[in-house]
């Protein structure tokens, strides 16, 4: 994937809020990529900044939040600064978005037949006969049972494991190159939700469709995604393979996400714990925003914001992760929070 040209670009990315007592920073310089064909997770705490990244992709940001900074392509063409009609077009034939809730992206006055039809007329060179005929097909392909009759079915008729297929081919009808999805499966219970993702990762895979899949829930990464990016407080704190991550985390806070989670392969009297809570924007440290909650923390976290550094196999906001650093090294040592691999 990486010798392909990105069909993502997200660089320096700001967005901002302002309000009366100032100027609150939502996402602070987010940059990543994803490649034709792949699915990037972006995983985090509430209030980490991953809805707000798809949001700003989508160009769907609620007011007065904006773009402040930086630029968003998609194969090669900036988007973030389009003409609210011109991106009316990119979302839908180029961007595809799916929500967690179905009935906010599903309209209950119409039947998902007509949804899904008047999707294809509008951005692809399909009369309503032919339209129609794909919708079935796209039912099908979701596993909806009886698509020729549950066509024509309102949402309110089908389960929510089903509205949310229908919200996927609604999202895919139109053939985009990139899905976001926003915590698809959240809603749902844990047998359809297997379903959901299997679902996703195979009609990514066999329409060579790119997805952005956000979500709190590591398990539901490592089963769909094929790199992660790992969100605090606005910024990306580490990037990697999900093998990687997961496996080898670099950054002390995908420790403690990765220390959180119960392993099957043996019994813990104790998990890992994250003490204290995600910043409010208001109030976001000066250095390191992680700082205040890190147990690896030293004199330079606290005054100095670190960028993306090479940690072995991923990359991770950490001065840990800075060789030329002694205070790091001597950090390390003294912490006892286990060993840190240097690039």
């Amino acid at each position: 994937m990486s010798n392909t040209r990105p069909l993502l670009e997200v660089r320096n990315l700001r967005v901002e809020f302002p309000t009366r007592r100032g100027t609150l920073v939502a996402l602070d310089d987010v940059s990543f990529d994803i490649h034709p064909g792949e699915v990037l997770g972006v995983v985090g705490e509430s209030g980490a900044g991953k809805s707000m990244t798809g949001a700003a992709i989508i160009g769907l940001l609620e007011p007065p939040g904006r773009i402040a900074a930086g630029s968003i392509s998609l194969a090669g063409r900036r988007i973030d600064n389009l003409p609210y009609k011109e991106m009316r077009t990119v979302r839908g034939r180029e961007i595809g978005a799916i929500f967690q809730d179905p009935l906010t992206t599903l309209n209950p006055l119409y039947t998902v037949g007509r949804q899904l039809v008047e999707t294809m007329t509008t951005h692809l060179p399909l009369n309503p006969a032919q339209a129609r005929k794909k919708a079935i097909e796209w039912l099908e392909l979701v596993g909806i049972p009886a698509a020729a009759q549950r066509i024509d079915s309102y949402p309110h008729e089908f389960s929510g494991g089903m509205r949310q297929r229908v919200v996927i081919a609604l999202a895919l009808c139109a053939e985009p190159k990139l899905i976001v999805a926003d915590e698809p499966t959240t809603a749902l219970d844990v047998s359809i939700q297997a379903q959901v993702i299997a679902l996703l990762k195979t009609l990514a895979r066999e329409k060579g469709t790119s997805m952005m899949l956000v979500t709190h829930d590591m398990g539901v990464i490592a089963e769909t995604a094929d790199r992660v990016a790992v969100m605090y407080a606005g910024r990306i704190a580490e990037i990697g393979a999900v093998r990687q991550v997961v496996k080898h985390p670099a950054h002390p806070y995908t420790i403690g996400l990765m220390g959180s989670i119960p392993p099957i392969s043996h019994r813990m009297d104790r998990l890992l714990q994250i003490e204290g809570a995600m910043p409010r924007l208001s109030a976001i440290p000066k250095g390191c925003a992680y700082n205040p909650r890190c147990p690896r923390v030293f004199d330079r976290c606290r005054g100095e914001r670190p960028e993306l550094l090479d940690a072995g196999d991923t990359r991770a906001a950490c001065w840990l992760y800075d060789r030329a650093d002694k205070d790091a090294a001597h950090a390390v040592a003294e912490s006892g929070y286990g060993e840190v691999r240097h690039a």
